[in-house]
């Protein structure tokens, strides 16, 4: 088995998790705070009353999406792994 495909997978998703965090992704009827991440917000930033320090991170929703975004990483090269296979012989 290809131990590059998984690496890759794990890697891209944690990038690609981390550069959901600078979109927003409030739902309308939330007031006080800014959500971000896809497809789960992960990260909070309170605007209303923050306190000491306004960012939260949700670390359940986090690890979610890095198996969201590995997965859908994993599966895409894999097809092409197996295209790139059979295209050559």
């Amino acid at each position: 088995m290809n131990v590059k495909i998984p690496l890759f997978a794990i890697a891209g998703g944690v990038v690609i998790t981390f550069l959901t965090g600078l979109i927003p992704n409030t739902k309308p009827l939330l007031v006080g705070a800014t959500h971000y991440g896809y497809p789960l917000p992960w990260l909070i930033r309170l605007v209303i009353a923050p306190e000491y320090f306004p960012w939260q991170v949700n670390v359940l929703n986090l690890v979610a999406d890095i198996i969201v975004w590995a997965i859908i990483i994993g599966l895409v090269l894999f097809v092409l792994a197996r295209a790139k296979k059979s295209a050559s012989g």
